[in-house]
């Protein structure tokens, strides 16, 4: 790894999201000398994995956001991405700019709530700016999909076709059956029924909606794009979302790009055993290794004492604050 490429001018990876995959991914892009562009709504990599120790013990929060343009320099982009044109192979951005891509890697993870996950502080005069520019985006979208038909995609589809009737609506839902399961069946059908009169076009009983991921082939490649990745939390995978998946998903898929571009046949990846250390403290823990119990002392050692903090700074090849 780290040996130079002979690469044409075309070549341009975009890595959509910072978190655990997005960063590693972009770092081995990095050691290839492969042209890539890291986009993240961000100025820093969080390392959420320890967010819940940085949320008791004072001073530790430091350790857990990491600069991503000390590590990256002009190959990052602090952005908020609001689409993605496979046909003109760009990602585009809040602010109108375009980044094209020979290969784009998703690693857009999952949201959580605060403190496990960080989620931007923005006062409520953004906030209510934040849902005035997704009204502008709806209305000069011409065709708008809508991923998950609970409560609340049955809602959002049917204000999108109230308010522009002329607009194409696309609602996608893993089961036959809309809205919560603890509706009455009559309720559920109607709601169906509604949506149908108003024009939205369903797909039911479609996985890619079963838990909000991407659905990828054993390349990692998303469903019909041998150019599009997904990996992290965002891609449906069978096996727990986790910090040290989305880094053997890194790998594979970086892999891929270079042995698409060096014509040699491209890695697989198989979710293997599983290995789950839950950090109970800095002095205690449990887990499991290859579907063997481990206790407290090999996990306090592995992972409670450090929650694998240092590991990231390395990535980012920066060094750790004391």
């Amino acid at each position: 790894m780290g040996a130079r490429l002979s690469l044409d001018d075309s070549v341009r990876v975009v890595v959509v999201g910072g978190g655990f995959g997005g960063t590693a991914a972009a770092s081995l892009l990095k050691s290839w000398a492969v042209p890539f562009v890291l986009v993240d709504v961000r100025d820093a990599f969080h390392h959420n994995v320890a967010a819940l120790r940085a949320a008791v013990e004072s001073g530790f929060a430091k350790k857990t956001f990491i600069s991503y343009s000390v590590t990256f320099g002009d190959s990052f982009r602090q952005g908020r991405v609001v689409g993605i044109d496979p046909g003109r192979q760009k990602v585009l951005l809040s602010d109108g700019e375009e980044l094209h891509y020979s290969h784009l890697i998703i690693a857009t993870g999952s949201d959580g709530p605060f403190p496990g996950k960080f989620n931007q502080v923005i006062d409520m005069e953004s906030a209510i700016q934040t849902y005035e520019d997704m009204v502008k985006e709806i209305e000069k979208s011409q065709r708008i999909l809508v991923v998950g038909g609970g409560a609340a995609g049955v809602e959002m589809a049917a204000e999108i076709k109230t308010e522009y009737p002329d607009k194409e609506v696309i609602l996608i839902h893993s089961k036959p059956a809309l809205a919560d399961v603890e509706l009455l069946p009559s309720v559920r059908q109607e709601v169906k029924e509604i949506l149908l009169r108003k024009g939205v076009r369903l797909l039911l009983g479609d996985k890619m909606a079963s838990n909000g991921a991407l659905k990828v082939n054993e390349y990692l490649q998303l469903e019909g794009y041998e150019n599009i990745y997904a990996i992290g939390d965002c891609a449906d995978l069978r096996e727990p979302k986790m910090a040290y998946h989305a880094g053997l998903h890194a790998d594979v898929v970086v892999t891929n790009i270079i042995n698409s571009l060096t014509q040699k046949p491209l890695k697989t990846y198989k979710p293997g055993s599983l290995t789950f250390l839950l950090s109970m403290g800095r002095n205690d823990g449990v887990g499991q290794v290859n579907g063997y119990y481990v206790g407290r002392l090999l996990v306090t050692m592995a992972k409670s004492r450090g929650l694998f903090v240092s590991k990231s700074w390395k990535t980012m090849g920066q060094t750790m604050p004391s």
